[in-house]
């Protein structure tokens, strides 16, 4: 059985459907699932990573367990080694950990020292893990949908800043891949998309996946950390905001790890605005 934690999110629910589509014994994971939004077949088991003591239901029994941990988690909190105990109490023998790349390249910093801390119990946890550092998600542009939808325009600071942001459907086929096959133990994956893209980039591609120019306005930092605390803690706003306006060289590079696990390229940020073209129209 293969545990999956944040089923109901951009980078779980697709994975939830891949595994399930594969003929894999899947149970989705969240704080609030329920059955009505995994597929058939799939069990649906609430529980609360803050709260490990509610993981057991969903753990017992389980091979292997993805781990996602909620923006709320990234903060300082109680130890990891609580939640991957309770994970070997179940019997789980692979653990596959949704990371950051900036648990590899800003491990001091508030903001990603908790992943970082995360990535070091997994390690000790036991021998058959696997570590995926994405950077930035191609979803992350959802944060302009209304804003499109009703005047189309787009804001967002460091507009000339370009980042190789990555398709979370991407991150999902390759977790699907690491936890079904052999051969990714002790391996940690950098998951980038093909190429460097600014947020101005990225507006336009969305005007263009809907036939209509959509207007950039370039915001302050202050401006994007007070949208940011609405839904973020504030040293991982902080963390963030480093990244997307002084980013490490590392965190331009351009991995090979997307199509050396798929055998193929990863997807672009136009490919995945023409996707999702209706939640901006």
């Amino acid at each position: 059985m293969i545990v999956v934690t944040g089923a109901t999110g951009n980078i779980g629910r697709p994975l939830v459907r891949a595994l399930a589509a594969a003929g894999e014994d899947v149970t989705a994971v969240a704080r609030r699932v329920t059955a009505a939004e995994v597929p058939p077949g799939v069990r649906a088991v609430p529980a609360d990573l803050a709260e490990p003591t509610t993981l057991k239901a969903a753990l017992d029994g389980a091979d292997a367990l993805f781990l996602l941990l909620a923006g709320d988690l990234l903060g300082p909190g109680d130890d990891p080694a609580e939640v991957l105990a309770a994970a070997g109490a179940g019997g789980v023998g692979r653990i596959v950990l949704l990371s950051s790349q900036g648990a590899g390249t800003r491990a001091d910093v508030p903001s990603h020292s908790r992943l970082a801390a995360f990535e070091e119990a997994v390690r000790a946890a036991g021998p058959d893990w696997t570590i995926l550092r994405p950077g930035g998600f191609h979803t992350n542009a959802y944060q302009w949908a209304e804003s499109i939808r009703t005047a189309r325009t787009a804001a967002a600071p460091f507009a000339g800043v370009g980042l190789p942001f990555v398709d979370p459907a991407d991150i999902a086929e390759v977790a699907a891949a690491v936890l079904r096959e052999d051969g990714h133990t002790g391996r940690v994956y950098e998951l980038t998309g093909p190429a460097p893209v600014s947020p101005r980039e990225r507006a336009r591609a969305i005007g263009e996946a809907l036939g209509a120019p959509v207007r950039f306005t370039e915001q302050t930092p202050a401006e994007a950390r007070e949208e940011m605390l609405r839904f973020m803690p504030a040293p991982v706003a902080d963390g963030t905001l480093a990244i997307l306006g002084r980013p490490l060289p590392a965190e331009r590079r351009v991995s090979p790890d997307v199509e050396r696990v798929l055998g193929r390229p990863p997807r672009s940020f136009a490919d995945w605005a023409a996707r999702n073209a209706p939640a901006f129209a």
